[in-house]
């Protein structure tokens, strides 16, 4: 009961992480551009605000769930973690140094370029993001592709 309860909140902190960045990407980012620079980064930059902490809390349900599961499943010895597993962890382990960095980095240049009003800092913050976004998307469809097919 445990190991699924464990198992249910890893794959919704996932849900939130890779969905919200199908959103951000395909639906939210698009539809901004329509707007003038002056409009279009503060709204992103305060989506993203959002956005990003709730992947730093998925991010540490994500690593926290994992852990445990591959501890209650390895417990007894003689334990091989499947390679499915080694692919899921490695390349979410690349995921999270991945938004650490927008975390970190990225996202402060925005919060400086929209407390300057200097749009078009913001929006090669923005651009830069973006390109993050797009590398952790793929990566995070990666990992489901591969657990789900093999």
């Amino acid at each position: 009961m445990l190991y699924n309860a464990l198992k249910l909140l890893h794959l919704l902190s996932i849900i939130v992480w890779v969905g919200g960045m199908v959103f951000a990407h395909f639906f939210l980012r698009p539809a901004a551009q329509a707007l003038e620079p002056a409009q279009r980064v503060p709204l992103l930059h305060g989506v993203l605000q959002r956005f990003l902490a709730a992947v730093g809390a998925a991010v540490v349900i994500v690593l926290t769930t994992g852990l445990a599961m591959i501890g209650m499943v390895s417990m007894g010895g003689g334990f091989a973690m499947p390679w499915d597993w080694t692919f899921m962890s490695g390349v979410g382990i690349l995921m999270m140094a991945l938004y650490a960095y927008l975390y970190l980095s990225l996202l402060s240049r925005l919060d400086s370029a929209v407390a300057a009003g200097d749009w078009t800092a913001g929006g090669a913050a923005l651009a830069r993001i973006r390109a993050i976004v797009g590398i952790n998307l793929l990566l995070g469809t990666a990992i489901v592709v591969a657990v789900l097919l093999w």
